[in-house]
């Protein structure tokens, strides 16, 4: 290959093989994530929620951190996002975010996301400079078409609207536009409240809910089979699929592939690619 190229004879020739070769490797690992995108919806758009654990400032801070990282990560991939709801600490961080990921694949890619995410550091809010641990988490649904029907009877809808807040308690706007919809048979609250009119809220709330819906159906269905099978996993708030650790050493792991990568800023900076791509191959192939 060295003589094919002679660097010093050619240089301009080794750099476009270089290009090229970079080019095709990139096509090749594209390819691969089609491969593993074989479920339902996979190319979807995504909706994706965060929520701080028990843990104050600290996992409100965590949870405006993961925020951002998402954020981040569409951002690079070309996707177009879009906050729905986001409710702000006046201190620190966020007690809560929706927001809308528009992009192929979208759904494919976050769901992988889905779960408890773990941050160990020093305390920025401790002034003893004490280590802390604090979690959020992670809900991902995709966005479904319009001829998807999922059932949802009226009677068991309670809609409440209110003003739009921002961080310190102010205002967007001086008119109950915002909206909050419970669903009482299920528990599912979903809110809206960064659109111009309260229709617009209520129509995208209603749109997350659908997703939510489904979501808890795939659950259900699972929990089913698991049972039939005799397996027993543990689903939601205990279950962290991921430990990003700032102190006393850097490093971010995967508890589900095992998956680890020290470089702890690049992956906050949205830097995931790796373990989505990991923990893909691991659901279709088991390793």
């Amino acid at each position: 290959m060295v003589d094919l190229l002679n660097a010093e004879e050619d240089p301009e020739l080794e750099r476009e093989f270089h290009e090229r070769a970079s080019l095709l490797e990139k096509r090749i690992h594209d390819l691969q994530l089609l491969f593993l995108f074989d479920e339902e919806y996979d190319e979807s758009n995504a909706i994706l929620s965060i929520h701080p654990g028990a843990g104050g400032h600290d996992s409100q801070d965590w949870a405006e951190m993961l925020l951002r990282m998402y954020l981040r990560w569409a951002e690079a991939k070309g996707f177009r996002t879009r906050i729905l709801e986001m409710i702000e600490d006046e201190e620190a961080g966020i007690k809560s975010a929706t927001i809308h990921v528009a992009g192929e694949y979208a759904y494919g890619y976050l769901k992988t996301e889905r779960g408890v995410h773990r941050l160990v550091r020093m305390s920025p809010f401790d002034t003893a400079k004490r280590r802390h641990t604090s979690f959020a988490s992670l809900n991902v649904s995709p966005e479904l078409p319009d001829d998807v029907e999922i059932e949802i009877n009226p009677e068991d809808l309670r809609i409440d609207t209110y003003r739009s807040g921002g961080a310190g308690g102010q205002h967007v706007n001086m008119t109950d536009s915002a909206v909050r919809i419970t669903h009482l048979s299920t528990g599912i609250v979903v809110s809206c409240q960064n659109e111009r009119s309260q229709h617009m809220n209520r129509q995208s709330a209603m749109q997350v809910l659908r997703g939510r819906l489904y979501e808890r159906m795939l659950q259900e269905r699972q929990e089913q089979i698991n049972a039939i099978q005799g397996e027993k996993k543990e689903i939601g708030w205990g279950s962290q699929i991921r430990s990003y650790v700032l102190h006393p050493y850097t490093l971010v792991k995967d508890h589900r592939t095992n998956l680890e990568k020290g470089s702890v800023q690049a992956v906050l900076d949205g830097d995931i690619d790796e373990f989505i791509l990991a923990f893909l191959r691991f659901r279709k192939h088991g390793k």
